[in-house]
């Protein structure tokens, strides 16, 4: 980055920066980990987490303690702290910050899908959505009682809009296609995330979070495909949810889309580095899957994003690390 753009950058983003800098200083270390390990009940766990940034964010909880309940309070830290962010971000920081909501808000649209399909009541769905995936029209999805006025309310009402017309039918809200309305959404937003980040904001992030973002579309075909075999999803209809800005488009999502079993996968990864590495820690070590392989490389690349400074990519990693911190507490 010119030095020009770094005294630039610092005007408006550079206080947001070294605030998640310091979030990212509190994440819990090797040694938060070693001792909750020795933990033998809840109430100690809970007693470690108050020596950490967690503090005493279970104190008003009652014994005996639910995993659930230190589940959703972990939740409720990261949410508040991202929003302190976000509400204090300006232009191109808040659109930034915007995407990285998106995801959930996919989630969180399915899951009203599904429940309409089935005839539950959304409302009752709605404390069982994540909330850093809350939009401000979610309630009016509510009087929606069938697909077709829920497909009128999510494309006038909802930020996943243009994903949603440019992806789905009406004809598309069905039971069987939940899964598939979920990917081909999560596609539409990875390359359109990627173009932002690459064609809208400066060099340093593009840099990063275009490596982010790649492997982030590669693993999501990867385990399209893995996901697939012994289902009705035929190959025509997977390739159509593969990403297209990974590393292993094109040739890489050729050979996946003609693979019938976990052994054609990896060799249809075998000429990437990267993936066959992976591919080969979960093969070699029976207490680790490849999504366990998947998740320490992303960490591994969010780490990395830290030790650049000037650019976004700090916000996206801060996220997806206190993400994984809380499914390991």
């Amino acid at each position: 980055m010119a030095p020009m753009s770094m005294i630039s950058f610092n005007v408006d983003d550079g206080f947001l920066e070294a605030i998640v800098r310091g979030y990212r200083a509190g994440i819990l270390s090797s040694v938060d980990y070693v001792n909750l390990t020795q933990c033998e009940t809840l109430e100690d766990l809970r007693m470690h987490l108050t020596g950490t940034d967690y503090g005493n964010f279970l104190q008003n909880e009652p014994a005996p303690l639910a995993t659930a309940t230190i589940a959703e309070y972990a939740t409720k830290k990261l949410v508040g702290e991202f929003r302190a962010l976000h509400v204090q971000a300006v232009e191109p920081l808040r659109t930034f910050l915007d995407y990285l909501t998106y995801p959930y808000m996919i989630d969180n649209l399915v899951l009203l899908i599904t429940g309409t399909l089935q005839n539950r009541d959304i409302s009752e769905l709605l404390d069982k959505c994540h909330p850093l995936g809350v939009f401000n029209s979610m309630a009016s999805l509510c009087i929606a009682t069938t697909p077709e006025e829920l497909y009128r309310e999510i494309i006038v009402d909802t930020p996943l809009a243009p994903y949603f017309v440019d992806c789905v039918s009406m004809d598309d809200l069905t039971d069987v296609n939940v899964e598939v309305i979920r990917n081909l959404l999560h596609k539409a937003y990875l390359e359109d995330f990627y173009r932002y980040c690459t064609e809208q904001l400066d060099e340093a992030t593009a840099e990063i979070m275009g490596e982010i973002l790649q492997f982030e579309a590669d693993r999501r075909a990867i385990n399209i495909t893995l996901n697939s075999f012994g289902t009705a999803l035929g190959r025509e209809e997977r390739a159509k949810l593969y990403p297209t800005i990974g590393e292993l488009h094109p040739e890489g999502l050729l050979k996946l889309a003609k693979a019938d079993d976990a052994q054609a996968v990896a060799a249809a990864i075998d000429g990437y580095g990267t993936y066959r590495r992976l591919f080969q820690q979960a093969a070699d070590n029976a207490d680790k899957s490849l999504e366990d392989a998947f998740f320490e490389h992303e960490v591994s690349l969010c780490k990395l994003a830290f030790e650049q400074q000037f650019h976004y990519a700090v916000f996206y990693a801060f996220l997806r690390l206190k993400e994984q911190e809380v499914r390991n507490v």
